[in-house]
């Protein structure tokens, strides 16, 4: 029995499409353009817990949890709570979205972060557990700023176009600052 749910864990990895389709049909509500990289885990026991609106990225390896099981060997239930993602997301890499949390509309969650609170539309949080640490607003203007100083590079810097070897040491000599901006 564990062999073969590795091997429909590895099909899921695999095939995101397929994964996404088997929680749907189990409840999951996802909006339009879903952006889901690898590795990322939605609670696929309580999934129709879970709401995903338009336009979201999830970074590598981001976990979306609608129970908690802690309390189940000490009082024989589980929580469960309900989780809704906003439009105009991104969630940063390895972070966790827990039970009970909502993340509004225009939000960018950083790398590493444990959202345990609801989250404001409009907002950047950061951390473990996340805290709100500013507006999208400012720190897209930030961005913009940097990107004045910072070396940019297009499309074909990535490995989507087959960046050459060339592309690489050209990008790393470049980014004398230690960063860049690609299309």
């Amino acid at each position: 029995m564990k062999f073969k749910r590795a091997l429909i864990n590895l099909k899921y990895l695999l095939f995101p499409e397929d994964y996404l389709e088997k929680l749907t049909a189990r409840g999951l509500k996802l909006g339009k353009n879903l952006n889901i990289q690898k590795g990322v885990i939605i609670d696929d026991s309580h999934c129709w817990h879970i709401s995903i609106g338009n336009n979201v990225t999830l970074a590598p390896y981001v976990h979306i949890l609608a129970h908690d099981a802690s309390t189940k060997e000490f009082t024989g239930y589980t929580k469960v709570g309900k989780v809704d993602i906003g439009n105009s997301v991104f969630i940063g890499a390895s972070s966790i979205v827990l039970p009970g949390t909502i993340i509004g509309d225009n939000v960018i969650i950083g790398a590493g972060s444990v959202v345990s609170i609801d989250i404001p539309s409009n907002s950047v949080a950061v951390g473990n557990p996340a805290k709100v640490i500013g507006t999208v607003t400012e720190f897209i203007e930030r961005k913009k700023k940097e990107m004045e100083k910072f070396p940019l590079f297009d499309e074909s810097y990535t490995v989507g176009q087959y960046v050459s070897q060339e592309k690489r040491i050209f990008m790393n000599e470049t980014m004398k600052d230690r960063f860049g901006y690609i299309r």
